[in-house]
Parts: C-alpha cells; structure tokens; sequence
C-alpha cells in the first residue's frame, strides 16, 4: 500500500480567483443600450458626420461641378469675408432671431398657460394655434403673399385702405419686407412653442401653486416665481431648436421675397444657396456652410449660458 506524500501540516496554497465575466442585469442593459443607441450612431455618422467632413473638404477647394476641384487652401475663407452680401444676410438672420424668437416664445408661454386651465373649447383653440406649424411652408408663403398683396385684393392693405393707409408694398420694400417676413416666422413659430410649453406645465408640480395660494401670491407672481423657473428646461430646448431652426430658413424666403428687394430678407441659407447653384461657386459654398455650423454651435453654447442651462437640460 501506498503511503501518501502530502503532510498532513503542508501549507494550503489559496485558491486563485475564477475569471469573472460580466453578467447579470447591468451587463444587460449595457448590451441593449448599445443596441438601441447603435441606429441613432449609425444615422449620425451617415447623414451628419460623413456630410460635413466632405463639405470641409471642398470648402479648401475652387470646384464649380464641371471640372475637378482644386485645392486653394483658406481661400474660400477669405473671400467669405470679403463678402459684404453673406455678412448682409447673416445680419438679417441675426434680426429676424433677435426680434421674432423672444415674440413667439412669450406669446407661445402666454398661449400654453391659458390653454392649460380648463376652459371651454381649450382643444380647438388648442388646434388653431398648432395649425400653421403643420401646414407646409409653401402653404403658409401663398397665403402670406395674398396678405401682402400690394392690389386690392390683398387682405392688408384691405384692411388699412379702411383706416385710409396704403396700399403699402410690403415685401418689395426695403423698409418693410423683413419686418413682413420676421411676423410670417413669429406667426408660424408659436404653435410648436406652445405645444413643447404645454407638456412642460404638465409636470409642474401643483403643490407649489396651493403652497403660493396659502401665501396670498397672486397670478402674477405666481407666473414669473413658479411658473417660469419650474419651464426652464423646456425654455432651453425652444430657443436652441429655435435658433436652429431660423437659420436654417430657406423655403419661405425664397417663395416670399427671393431675399430681395436688394438682399433687404436674404439670409445664410439661401445665399449658400445663390453661392451654389446661381453662380456655381460650390467650394465656396461648402465654406458658407462650415462657417454657419461653427455660427450654430456658438449660438447653442450661448443659449446655454443665457438661459442657465444645466447637464440635465
């Protein structure tokens, strides 16, 4: 029989630790949020990233589509500088911007909160208001091009031919075409606004308005101490997707006006758009909109610190 060779008092050596995989519920979740995030990724790439690394690319070169592009350095971006008729147009975003946002978003506040309260036919007041956002906006230019129809049959200058004003050429002057085009974007800005304030005010606490009610706050400071703070995020999203979206206008300036008289409505987007396809300067183009991206980001970081955005905004 065989004696065995461990001792009895030999050390034990320690068990050496399994490898570990991740399992469990969290590495589930990481799987399907890389998942669900992955269509999103993909769409970004494709449609965003590839786009504007391409326009970069040609924002360095002299191309006009029948010959091969040229690398010219930063040319393009000095002659964006030079070019007095881009820095008209940005101007008139910048207006159109400054004037038309903060007019649509207190009416669109002004509109969610009365929407709010229980009122008699609240849902069609409701519809009217969110109607012009949804109508095309090749739509919304012809009716606006009978509003300001310089003849007769124009309903504005109907309406002050009473009073014994006019008629007046709204958009063929170079005094009153933005202004005329600025209450076209405010008129079809507010029922969006209104809508993300109205899902905003849902989830006011209203504790906070029977609190005030017991401390004999009136409607007025219950507005401006409550009301407003507690729709600062929703203020955020509405005047960056604002921004956004202004300075990405094109259909209704090019139905309305063609940005004229004398680029008095011209905008970026539709002078990237004279850059490109009325003079065949793409390069150039490709620069024009590299420039209104970086214009964007600035604008969306500023909006930011403007409204007191948070991380969770």
């Amino acid at each position: 029989m065989t004696a065995s060779t461990t001792s009895p008092s030999a050390p034990v050596a320690a068990p050496t630790a399994p490898h570990r995989r991740r399992s469990g519920p969290r590495a589930a979740e990481a799987r399907w949020g890389l998942i669900l995030a992955a269509p999103a990724a993909l769409h970004t790439l494709i449609w965003i990233g590839i786009p504007i690394v391409v326009a970069f690319l040609l924002s360095l070169t002299a191309y006009d589509v029948v010959t091969r592009p040229e690398f010219n350095g930063g040319a393009n971006y000095v002659r964006i500088f030079q070019d007095s008729i881009f820095w008209k147009a940005v101007l008139n975003n910048v207006i159109i911007a400054g004037v038309g946002i903060p007019i649509s978003m207190f009416l669109a506040l002004v509109f969610a909160v009365i929407l709010n309260r229980a009122l008699p036919g609240r849902g069609v007041f409701r519809v009217m208001v969110f109607l012009p956002h949804i109508t095309a906006t090749v739509a919304v230019a012809m009716i606006w091009l009978w509003i300001y129809s310089p003849s007769s049959s124009g309903l504005m200058n109907t309406v002050l031919g009473v009073i014994g004003i006019g008629p007046l050429p709204f958009l063929t002057s170079p005094t009153l075409a933005l202004p005329a085009v600025i209450l076209v974007t405010i008129w079809q800005g507010i029922g969006l606004k209104m809508l993300i304030y109205l899902a905003a005010l849902q989830g006011v606490n209203e504790e906070l308005y029977e609190a005030s009610d017991i401390d004999g706050a009136n409607f007025v400071q219950k507005f401006f101490h409550i009301t407003v703070p507690m729709l600062r995020p929703a203020t955020f999203f509405i005047l960056v997707t604002a921004l956004i979206a202004n300075f990405q206008t094109f259909d209704l300036i090019y139905i309305l006006t063609e940005g004229g008289p004398a680029n008095a409505t011209n905008v970026v987007t539709y002078r990237i758009y004279q850059t490109a396809f009325q003079e065949f300067r793409f390069g150039l183009a490709s620069a024009q909109s590299i420039i209104l991206l970086l214009m964007l980001i600035v604008l969306t970081f500023f909006s930011r610190r403007i409204v007191g955005g948070t991380d969770g905004d």
